[in-house]
């Protein structure tokens, strides 16, 4: 496949919404997406605008970006949110089962991922706040980031995983390329990912390579503020632009709930070199603001 076509089946660009409008800014259903698995969307709710709706036959997710809102799944509102924005620290999220109408409310301008997949199962709504997250600090040098876990394997729900990604300029993430093709528990799982991404500085941008492992497709999408890249098949490696620092979300569903994946054999023994960590990370911590390093 050529590679402008490639990046246009799976590359989103972010809607042209004023930043006082409430409105969608990016949005794949799975239709679109042509595939089974996830619809994503961000909407931003001006204060004291709301919005009503339903998850239906999917199970969600719903991760605050920015701001601060209250959240009402029929037994009293909930406030949610308080970080800023994404580089401002942990996020607030809320888990909805299938068949639960909800409505939100903005009390503060915000922004909002909506993460939606098939399913059935009827489990407990609940609140994720940031100090429900994990952090994780993954590698050393120049490919150090940092995991902050929202919705992990263990976590209550039927299909979903969420974690956000935060990667200082000049360095690499989802590094060394992994894949997640393949259902080939517990080596790998055939999982359905997607990448939104935030980027500290409006002209800041990342890249990301994407190639498959038989060797017939490499492409490589440039990517800016408010992008969004599905993630069927291959390895997916991301570096950020010297002088910015690259937030992203994944969103994950698919064969099994795992996070099980499998290295490049080319690169695999990148996970050892033994390098320090980079000392701006954590880039954000779980009370808010940028991370200061000793």
């Amino acid at each position: 496949m050529a590679e402008t076509s490639y990046a246009q089946e799976v590359l989103v660009h972010p809607a042209p919404v004023a930043h006082d409008k409430s409105g969608v800014l990016v949005s794949i259903t799975r239709e679109q997406a042509n595939w089974n698995t996830i619809n994503f969307s961000v909407r931003r709710l001006i204060a004291g605008q709301y919005w009503q709706s339903d998850t239906r036959d999917e199970e969600a997710a719903l991760v605050v970006l920015g701001g601060k809102a209250a959240i009402d799944w029929g037994d009293g509102p909930r406030e949610i949110g308080e970080r800023k924005d994404v580089f401002s620290g942990y996020p607030y999220a809320v888990y909805l089962p299938s068949r639960t109408p909800f409505e939100i409310s903005a009390i503060a301008t915000c922004e909002f991922a909506d993460c939606r997949t098939p399913s059935s199962v009827r489990l407990n709504p609940r609140v994720i706040t940031p100090g429900d997250c994990r952090e994780e600090i993954r590698g050393g040098g120049n490919c150090t980031r940092q995991i902050v876990d929202v919705i992990r394997p263990e976590f209550p729900a039927d299909k979903l995983l969420l974690c956000e990604v935060y990667t200082p300029s000049g360095n690499w993430s989802s590094y060394p390329p992994h894949k997640h093709d393949v259902h080939n528990p517990p080596a790998e799982v055939d999982l359905d990912e997607t990448y939104y991404y935030r980027i500290s500085k409006p002209e800041g941008y990342a890249f990301q390579r994407l190639y498959d492992a038989a060797g017939t497709r490499d492409n490589t999408l440039t990517l800016t503020d408010g992008d969004l890249v599905l993630i069927k098949d291959g390895y997916h490696p991301v570096v950020a632009a010297h002088g910015y620092d690259v937030y992203y979300l994944n969103v994950l569903a698919g064969s099994a709930r795992s996070m099980a994946a499998s290295d490049d054999p080319r690169y695999a023994h990148l996970r050892k070199t033994g390098l320090e960590r980079d000392p701006r990370v954590p880039l954000v911590r779980s009370s808010g603001g940028p991370q200061k390093n000793s």
